[in-house]
């Protein structure tokens, strides 16, 4: 077998940390999954023994990489990690979107992928430049939720937009015209909720593409934090009754 590098972004392969989100990636999509690396430290663990039995259903090689994992790791307390192959999807062009502008934090975006992936919400487009998805510490802080969704990178707005020309778009500005209640009763679908860089937020121009929306708050805050606005605006586009 080909010896194992430390992560970065140019490799065709990456590290899936720690057992539960190996796991749901063996549910996913176990046939991205090469490799299971183990730390004798978690030979009584019950959920390594559960890992263990999965991948020899699947005829996947495990081998004890201590060094390995403490590597890739950062000396995190991990007891097994997946190697896997990239992959790229198309999204659904009959499903709603989610596309994030430039977003740039790892722990972010996995927070931002496992409460999608709660309401529904599987096709993700990534505006670059943007952190990577398959970084093992953003797989890890989304708890395997990367797995279930079809993820695709763009090298800008247009080159999105020109694929889904058919799509209504809800930017998410702090300036936004329509308060979060009233573009969810009027949206119109299939849709695109947008969401810019955690620092910067969208560019001036997306005010004025489709529909710009604010999510509501008092004057305490500058603004909301990126997951956790995603988080609501996602939840009140996919629970809110649209008017008649």
């Amino acid at each position: 077998m080909p010896k194992l590098e430390p992560y970065r972004k140019t490799l065709d392969y990456s590290y899936c940390l720690g057992v539960f989100p190996a796991l749901k990636l063996l549910e996913a999509r176990p046939e991205c999954a090469t490799r299971l690396l183990l730390s004798p430290e978690g030979e009584r663990n019950e959920g390594v023994s559960k890992l263990r039995a999965r991948c020899a259903e699947l005829g996947i090689r495990e081998e004890e990489a201590a060094r390995v994992l403490e590597r890739v790791s950062r000396k995190e307390n991990c007891y097994a990690a997946l190697v896997f192959n990239k992959f790229s999807d198309e999204l659904d062009a009959k499903n709603n979107h989610v596309v994030l502008h430039n977003i740039s934090d790892s722990g972010n975006l996995g927070t931002i992928l496992r409460t999608l992936l709660g309401f529904g919400l599987r096709d993700i487009a990534i505006i670059r430049p943007a952190v990577d998805a398959f970084d093992p510490h953003a797989l890890r802080s989304s708890m395997g939720a990367l797995f279930f969704h079809r993820i695709r990178y763009f090298d800008s707005f247009e080159e999105y937009r020109a694929l889904y020309p058919d799509y209504m778009l809800y930017p998410f500005m702090l300036d936004g015209a329509i308060e979060l209640d009233a573009a969810c009763a009027a949206r119109r679908e299939p849709y695109a909720l947008i969401f810019g860089n955690e620092a910067s937020g969208l560019p001036h121009e997306f005010s004025q593409m489709g529909q710009s929306v604010v999510i509501p708050h008092n004057n305490l805050i500058d603004s909301l934090n990126l997951g956790v606005a995603a988080s609501i605006g996602a939840y009140a586009f996919t629970h809110t009754h649209i008017s008649d």
